[in-house]
């Protein structure tokens, strides 16, 4: 079995409360291994024989939704996907570790998505951007709190779901898996 980390969208945030002990008696139920959490954020590693597929994030998303009433989608990635996501950020090192975040995205967008948001974002506020693979690498530069880049405006532009850990998560998730 390989071991996965899969980051999940709006958990504990906007009133979707869930404990994360209870999230992970429910995976298990569902013959996930190994389950363990890292923070109280939706962020659940586990063993599993299938693939990081879409059918698994879905499998997972259901599961949320079905025993807890919360929708949700689930990035799914292995050790080596999230070192990548961390290493192609053009602003891990540079800004805080806090402020640069990836948004881990459910697709692809074009260059012409990127580019649309790029273009949409201009003049809402000081956060730098940059595409990824599957990922959006943001700096938020001032914080997350009162930023006008916002996981909806985000996912209207690229047509795909999203979300984001910043670099200390990030670090934490990889830890954990090793």
């Amino acid at each position: 079995m390989a071991r996965y980390a899969a980051l999940l969208g709006s958990i504990n945030v906007g009133g979707n409360r869930l404990k994360m002990a209870d999230l992970v008696r429910a995976m298990e139920k569902r013959g996930f291994a190994n389950v363990e959490t890292v923070v109280a954020s939706g962020n659940v590693l586990f063993d599993h024989d299938r693939t990081p597929d879409a059918e698994l994030q879905d499998m997972i998303a259901e599961l949320v939704k079905a025993d807890f009433g919360i929708v949700t989608f689930a990035a799914v990635r292995t050790q080596a996907e999230l070192e990548a996501a961390l290493a192609e950020s053009p602003f891990a090192g540079k800004g805080e570790d806090k402020f640069v975040h990836v948004h881990f995205l459910t697709g692809h967008p074009s260059q012409a998505q990127f580019d649309a948001l790029i273009a949409d974002h201009e003049g809402r506020g000081p956060e730098k951007l940059a595409p990824g693979n599957r990922t959006l690498h943001i700096d938020y530069v001032s914080g997350v709190g009162n930023s006008k880049l916002t996981g909806p405006f985000i996912e209207r532009r690229l047509g795909c779901k999203g979300t984001a850990r910043n670099v200390r998560s990030l670090k934490r998730i990889i830890e954990k898996l090793s």
